[in-house]
């Protein structure tokens, strides 16, 4: 079931589910506004071939740069922004990272298909950022650009990939 409002509440202050830093006003419903830091990986210019394989490695596509005010994102373009925010899970609540409706009405897409926080995450999120319109769109950093909705599992598990501790895009 998705955790609304008062019971995301309830697990924050019992320590069960964690979000630093914590702003009760990005609390909405049935979510919570995540917000965009300045640091995005972006792809670099590559000729060739990239092999989708399990030992495929992105670094050697990407980069990660800092912004002091805003990214140009260009029309089909994708890029990968990370959260202020830790979140922290117990091993029976998962997530689910979600585009915010005024800005999906711009043609931005948060995620493309890596949407789901698995339990027992600790780390920062990484946003899949994609400009789906004809319109060059400028993101800024330390905007609410996200939201993350909880569900509580039935049985336990605990994330222990490769990206348990992520604090880059």
């Amino acid at each position: 079931m998705i955790l609304a409002k008062n019971i995301i509440l309830k697990e924050i202050k019992l320590g069960r589910i964690k979000i630093k830093p914590f702003n009760i006003k990005n609390l909405g419903p049935a979510s919570y506004d995540l917000t965009l830091d300045n640091k995005f990986r972006i792809f670099k210019k590559k000729k060739g071939i990239c092999h989708i394989r399990n030992t495929a490695k992105y670094e050697k596509i990407t980069r990660v740069i800092t912004i002091k005010d805003y990214y140009i994102l260009k029309p089909g373009e994708t890029i990968h922004g990370i959260t202020k925010e830790r979140i922290t899970l117990p091993e029976n609540i998962c997530g689910w990272l979600q585009g915010r409706s005024r800005f999906a009405r711009f043609g931005l897409m948060v995620h493309i298909t890596a949407s789901f926080v698995q339990p027992g995450v600790n780390n920062r999120q990484v946003l899949e950022l994609n400009n789906a319109s004809n319109s060059t769109l400028a993101i800024h950093p330390n905007t609410k650009i996200a939201q993350i909705i909880f569900e509580r599992c039935e049985g336990k598990a605990k994330y222990k990939g490769r990206f348990r501790k992520q604090e880059k895009p």
